[in-house]
C-alpha cells in the first residue's frame, strides 16, 4: 500500500511539491526515492496517485498519476463538544475522533475545564487522517463557552434538518440501540474531569438537550466521548 501523505496547498495540475513536515517525514523517515509511490491527499475528498520525481534538501517533488474522489465520511454530520483534557489525552481524543467520523471538535469552556485548544490539534488531525484514510480534515474549531454552545445556531451547515443535542452525564438516561442506530446529525457534549457543575447541566436540559449515558460507572472524558461517538459512528448488526 503507497504511503499517505497530505498536501496543505490544493491539488489542481499534473504536479504536487511537498515541504515542512511531510516532506521531512517523506525524505528523512522513509528515505524517499524517485520513483516511490505516494497517495496524496489535500482535503478536498480526492485522493491523487502520485509518484516522487525529484528530492530536495527540503521539499519532494511529485507527479499526479490519477486522481478520484473518495468519500469516507459518515452519512450525517457528528460534532463533538468537549471539554478537553491535558497532555496526552488530548492528542488521544482527537487522534480517535477522527478514526471515528468525528466532523468537528469543539473545545469547551466550563467551569472546571483546562485551558482548552492549541496549536499541535490540527496536526494530530492530519496525522490520524493519514492513518486512517480520511480524504477530509476533521475540523477543530476555536474554544467556546458552554452558554455559547448550548445556543449557537451554526453548529451544523445551515438548513441541517432534525437533529439531537445529547449531553453526556452520569445519571442520563442511556439510549437504545434504535436511537443510537438512527443517522442524524447530533451535536454531542462532553463534559471536564470532575464533571459539569448542576447548574451547567441545568442551563443543557433547559436549552433542549438530552442528558444520555453508558452505564452506571463514572467514566473520563475520553471514555465518555469516544464510547458515545463509536455507538453513533459504528454499524450495528
Amino acid at each position: 500500500m503507497a504511503r499517505r501523505c497530505y498536501s496543505d496547498a490544493p491539488i489542481t495540475g499534473d504536479q504536487a511539491t511537498l515541504d515542512g513536515n511531510e516532506a521531512h517525514h517523506l525524505l528523512h523517515v522513509l528515505r524517499a526515492t524517485p520513483g516511490m509511490a505516494v497517495t496524496l491527499f489535500d482535503g478536498s475528498g480526492q485522493e491523487f496517485d502520485a509518484e516522487v520525481v525529484a528530492c530536495k534538501r527540503s521539499t519532494v517533488e511529485l507527479a499526479i498519476l490519477e486522481s478520484r474522489l473518495v468519500d469516507r465520511e459518515l452519512p450525517q454530520p457528528l460534532v463533538l463538544g468537549v471539554a478537553l483534557p491535558k497532555g496526552d489525552r488530548q492528542r488521544w481524543i482527537v487522534e480517535k475522533s477522527v478514526e471515528l467520523g468525528v466532523t468537528r471538535i469543539v473545545p469547551l469552556v466550563t467551569e472546571r475545564s483546562e485551558k482548552q485548544g492549541g496549536d499541535k490539534l490540527g496536526r494530530y488531525v492530519i496525522e490520524a487522517s493519514k492513518q486512517c484514510g480520511r480524504n477530509r480534515l476533521m475540523e477543530i474549531a476555536e474554544p467556546m463557552r458552554w452558554s455559547d454552545w448550548l445556543t449557537a445556531s451554526d453548529l451544523l451547515d445551515e438548513g441541517t434538518p432534525t437533529h439531537r443535542r445529547w449531553v453526556a452525564h452520569p445519571t442520563g438516561v442511556r439510549p437504545t440501540a434504535a436511537e443510537f442506530a438512527q443517522q442524524l446529525p447530533t451535536l454531542l457534549a462532553i463534559g471536564p474531569e470532575g464533571g459539569l457543575s448542576d447548574g451547567e447541566v441545568e442551563a443543557a436540559t433547559a436549552a433542549g438537550w438530552k442528558a444520555v449515558g453508558l452505564g452506571e460507572r463514572i467514566l473520563r472524558i475520553e471514555t465518555a466521548a469516544l464510547g458515545l461517538a463509536a455507538c453513533l459512528t459504528i454499524p450495528q448488526p
